[in-house]
């Protein structure tokens, strides 16, 4: 069975792995390799701010097993990392944190000023280069061929009977889907001045958010969601503020020095699209795109949805 894969970030590679070790013989086509927005994530696993909620639990439990299991070999560049989120206003904890690892609420001596309750768990994190990369060697292993093209139309990927559509903010033209949107999220990436632990507070739908993830040497630090906005060009103010606030709450990283800015737009939609549909032409299209920031929490368990609506079509046919 011939699939092409449209798209090159975590969505699309991590579908494209799924379909290649099943026995698919699978091409990817993509502008990026890997894509920039994926390349930019944090990354935390967590299913915050996405829907539908049934179908997300779902899809982000099973990527939580995958990714445990990853963090068994530090080549993937997973992690389980413990850390704390916070608030400033006494917020529950998220549904999904109470089920993590050493998930327990933070004596208030372990909070930063300004913040009135916190929760602490351990988690996967997720170092977006090497772990891109980690899927790119996968993929080549399983026999799949990737090919860097930028197409103006889904149809453009053919010939080929099954088409995965991964494009994430490109499915804008693509599809067309008037329903995506961009949220600009930038991240600041430092030298590590010897943190362990992840810290997260939770801002709500505020476009400046508050977190560090280290990865070993570096630190990712964030970060901007500015809805609508889908420029990739780095903003020296954001950083500056970015770094203000991080520094505020871990001091040690005020004198830490900035190797790079990382800059994505995050593809958005009232609900995530994992679904098929058929082309005039015959060829089936199956969607895995609209994932907003979760795209890397989502990825295993929509890659397998994916996997499973192109079964499904191919014991459809006579």
């Amino acid at each position: 069975m011939r699939v092409v894969v449209v798209g090159a970030g975590v969505a699309g590679l991590t579908t494209a792995v799924v379909l290649a070790e099943a026995g698919a013989l699978v091409h990817v086509i993509a502008e990026q390799v890997p894509g920039v927005t994926s390349l930019a994530a944090g990354a935390m696993w967590g299913p915050y701010l996405v829907e539908p909620k049934d179908k997300v639990d779902q899809w982000g439990q099973r990527s939580l097993e995958i990714f445990r299991r990853l963090a068994e070999d530090p080549s993937t560049g997973v992690r389980l990392t413990s850390g704390i989120e916070a608030s400033r206003t006494a917020e529950a904890p998220p549904e999904w944190a109470t089920t993590l690892p050493g998930f327990r609420p933070c004596e208030p001596a372990e909070l930063p000023a300004g913040f009135s309750a916190g929760y602490r768990f351990t988690v996967p994190l997720i170092d977006m280069p090497t772990y891109l990369a980690y899927l790119l060697r996968r993929l080549d292993a399983a026999g799949g061929t990737v090919e860097r093209r930028r197409l103006v139309s889904l149809a453009d990927a053919g010939p080929a009977a099954l088409i995965v559509n991964c494009t994430g903010l490109g499915a804008q033209e693509l599809v067309p889907d008037h329903d995506l949107r961009p949220i600009r999220g930038q991240h600041v990436v430092v030298t590590n001045p010897g943190l362990t632990e992840f810290f997260s507070e939770d801002t709500g739908l505020s476009q400046d958010l508050l977190c560090f993830y280290p990865h070993g040497d570096t630190v990712v630090l964030g970060g901007t969601a500015l809805d609508g906005e889908g420029s990739l060009a780095p903003d020296e103010k954001a950083a500056a503020g970015i770094l203000a606030r991080c520094a505020e709450v871990e001091p040690r990283l005020a004198k830490a020095r900035v190797l790079e800015h990382r800059l994505g737009a995050r593809p958005t939609r009232a609900m995530v699209r994992v679904e098929a549909e058929r082309a005039e032409d015959g060829t089936v299209v199956v969607h895995n795109y609209g994932h907003g920031g979760a795209g890397v929490t989502l990825s295993w368990g929509c890659a397998e949805e994916a996997a499973s609506l192109l079964a499904a079509d191919r014991a459809d046919r006579p």
